[in-house]
């Protein structure tokens, strides 16, 4: 009797589920297969920050959806992105005014469109500054044992990409 009683609990959960519209996972964009990742824009005066940004955008597409990239030309979607801010602030310091601590912001705005239709499919900005903002990019890095600038441009790079495909994956 039990296991007829939860059999039938099943089964009117599954439909009652089933007709509610809702779906596990991302939602792909109709016919879309492709995504074309525009190099990404900054009048920042650092180097390659553009570039490590570009690479990372396009690592974590092939390793967490199902968009294969494409030229420009023959891409079902263009993703564009424009970091619009980077700061490196100091966290902690010694006696002696040197830094021991700091930590790296990165903020970018993101469009990413249908390029067949010219819809615009999402459109973010991913802010540095606000309190606890969970969009933007920050790195804290300690010079002092042996981190470098250049490992924490990595690091914020991976994270802000990871939020971009996030972002991508997410219902509109």
């Amino acid at each position: 009797m039990a296991a007829r009683n939860l059999v039938l609990t099943t089964f009117l959960l599954s439909l009652t589920a089933g007709g509610c519209g809702y779906t596990f996972g991302p939602q792909p964009i109709a016919g879309a297969r492709t995504v074309h990742v525009a190099i990404v824009q900054t009048d920042s005066f650092r180097r390659n920050m553009d570039y490590l940004l570009t690479e990372a955008i396009q690592q974590e597409i092939r390793s967490r959806t199902n968009y294969r990239l494409a030229s420009r030309a023959t891409a079902d979607t263009i993703l564009t992105g424009r970091i619009i801010d980077m700061r490196k602030d100091l966290l902690s310091e010694t006696r002696f005014d040197d830094a021991r601590e700091l930590q790296l912001s990165l903020g970018i705005q993101i469009t990413w469109t249908d390029r067949r239709t010219g819809r615009v499919l999402q459109e973010r900005v991913f802010p540095v500054g606000q309190a606890l903002s969970r969009y933007a990019a920050s790195v804290s890095f300690a010079p002092e044992l042996g981190h470098s600038m250049a490992t924490a441009q990595q690091q914020a790079a991976e994270r802000l990409a990871a939020r971009i495909v996030d972002m991508m994956e997410m219902p509109w």
